[in-house]
């Protein structure tokens, strides 16, 4: 899980520019101080979510200020517009990718839910299994596709004023700290597919142990469901067990959709307000 990588730096935006900037190295240090596993937790996916949508806010509002578009009009070099512009754009094809996965699998889960309630005949989790895997292979290659990303080398800018230095280095951390954070998400989305443990006392030990050490919600469901349809069990208890499983992962999901839906929008209105900057130099 790659980390966010400017750990040891600061924005250092000049106070006189807008209560924005303070807004904005807020949720920058509070990003920074926060560990990623190489389990990531829906919880921490959806606050991940949250806090890159809040930055995209606060840039927004910098970047718009009549003192930022001055300021920036009189800087010649616009070659890390195009640079940030084209980070978004590829931000905007991930972003649309994962949110096409994470609305798949809630259907997938859906159809679990269903069989869960029928509960009769020889009914399997074959499709569902099937996505998982589809879906673990595509978080992958999205993941390195960002990884390249990470890679990059960035434009070099020779600009004298403090406040335009600085506001050019914000765009940029915020491409960084997006790039963990859809890291984030995506290996969330790739967790192991869990192989049925025969024992239904191993299967409620390891989901109970799973919950209080955080481990991914989605390899949570799959040990109780793959154990429940491998060997089967009509016993109420342990179907309602199942079942609360799978609606807790559904109700997750809920907000990790909710989560890529606003951090969508958001990107959409600073590649906007980008190309604003653009038309003012």
């Amino acid at each position: 899980m790659a980390s966010y990588s400017a750990n040891n730096r600061s924005i250092s935006l000049p106070s006189r520019s807008h209560p924005a900037t303070e807004k904005i190295e807020e949720e920058f240090n509070k990003f920074k101080a926060w560990e990623f596993s190489a389990s990531p937790t829906a919880e921490a996916v959806y606050n991940g979510l949250l806090s890159l949508g809040e930055v995209h806010r606060y840039m927004s509002d910098l970047l718009n200020l009549p003192l930022t578009l001055q300021a920036l009009s009189k800087c010649q070099d616009k070659k890390w517009v195009d640079e940030i512009l084209d980070k978004f754009m590829r931000f905007l094809d991930i972003c649309e990718a994962t949110r096409e996965l994470v609305s798949q699998f809630k259907e997938n889960v859906k159809d679990v839910q269903s069989l869960l309630r029928r509960r009769k005949g020889d009914l399997s989790i074959t499709n569902y299994t099937s996505f998982r895997k589809k879906m673990k292979k595509d978080a992958k290659n999205l993941v390195t596709i960002l990884k390249k990303m990470e890679h990059e080398e960035v434009v070099a800018v020779m600009e004298a004023d403090q406040l335009v230095s600085a506001v050019i280095r914000v765009p940029r951390e915020v491409s960084t700290m997006g790039i963990s954070v859809f890291q984030n998400v995506l290996v969330f989305l790739s967790a192991p597919v869990s192989k049925p443990i025969s024992k239904w006392s191993l299967v409620s030990r390891l989901v109970n142990k799973g919950d209080q050490d955080n481990v991914n919600e989605i390899e949570s469901a799959d040990v109780a469901l793959n154990s429940l349809f491998k060997y089967g069990s009509n016993e109420v208890e342990k179907i309602q067990f199942v079942q609360s499983k799978v609606e807790n992962l559904e109700a997750h999901f809920e907000c990790i959709e909710d989560g890529m839906d606003n951090i969508f929008r958001w990107l959409i209105r600073s590649r906007s307000t980008l190309l604003n900057v653009v038309s003012c130099q």
